[in-house]
């Protein structure tokens, strides 16, 4: 018999033993099975275990860097930082503006040229009419929220009006608030950083022309003169950028005393003049705009 008949028949009978075992010996024949599976993967084992460690490890970047990109995208996108606007209301300013004037005043006759005290009551007139002008000031602020400072201010117009004279009803009598100054010192609060409210007092100084008239319309007298007074008022202002402000105000002016002003008579007439007491009450409500010169930082006021 041939060698490779006899090694075919050796393996023949070699099987043969393997599958009695097996029949008898369960555990001896998985044994051979995975002895068997194990020895025809042995050569492809590494290979295949180089690839797997290679997957897993793309696997992880790859995972890593999914999670990484759906947690940004659940962030919320950060707006960019707005700087906050800066009131300072520390600085001097100058502005205009521009309102209404009210006037009540009170004449009374003292004396006469060559004649001497010859009392008479002229009356009372009220006068109405446009006022504006021009201000400047500077303010300085005390801590957070309060606001003081100096203030002049300067208004024109022509507030007017007429009345029969009392004692003598068919003659009349006219008055006119031509300009009136004042100066004067104001602290004020600050509600907000750009809202402030104030009060302010000080001195005023009223420019007015009065005038007499004979029945006929013709000019009897006249007088011109400026009285030194007092002011009181209060006042809101908003400061809508940092630099410009816009305000609103209601001021109080008056003389304590009367005051005796000497008025010219016409040409020609006699006498040739009277001193008559005045008492003037005065009252205006304006707004105004104010442009802002900073001499020191912005300030913000934090609430």
């Amino acid at each position: 018999m041939s060698r490779p008949r006899n090694a075919r028949l050796k393996n023949a009978l070699h099987l043969q033993n393997h599958a009695v075992r097996s029949r008898t010996n369960p555990t001896f024949n998985l044994s051979i099975t995975a002895g068997l599976v194990i020895g025809r993967s042995a050569a492809q084992g590494d290979c295949m275990y180089r690839h797997m460690k290679l997957a897993l490890a793309a696997g992880v970047v790859l995972g890593l860097g999914a999670t990484g990109i759906a947690s940004a995208a659940d962030l919320p996108v950060k707006a960019r930082p707005v700087a906050p606007i800066m009131y300072n209301w520390q600085g001097c300013y100058i502005g205009a503006n521009a309102g209404g004037g009210w006037q009540r005043m009170d004449t009374t006759r003292v004396s006469q040229d060559g004649v001497g005290f010859a009392p008479a009551n002229y009356g009372r007139e009220n006068d109405s009419g446009f006022m504006g002008g021009a201000q400047a000031g500077c303010d300085f602020m005390a801590g957070k929220d309060l606001v003081f400072g100096i203030q002049g201010m300067f208004d024109f117009g022509n507030v007017n009006g007429r009345h029969a004279v009392t004692d003598f009803p068919t003659f009349s009598e006219t008055n006119n608030l031509r300009s009136i100054g004042t100066a004067t010192g104001r602290i004020g609060y600050l509600w907000t950083p750009q809202f402030l409210g104030y009060v302010k007092g000080g001195m005023a100084f009223m420019q007015n022309r009065n005038q007499v008239f004979q029945p006929s319309g013709a000019l009897s007298e006249s007088a011109s003169f400026w009285l030194p007074g007092m002011t009181a008022g209060v006042g809101v202002e908003y400061m809508f950028t940092p630099n410009w402000s816009v305000f609103a105000e209601w001021n109080y002016m008056w003389i304590e005393d009367l005051s005796g002003q000497h008025f010219v008579a016409a040409p020609g007439l006699i006498p040739p003049g009277e001193v008559l007491n005045v008492k003037p009450v005065s009252q205006t409500v304006l707004v105004g705009l104010n442009y802002k010169f900073h001499w020191d930082g912005p300030v913000v006021a934090k609430y």
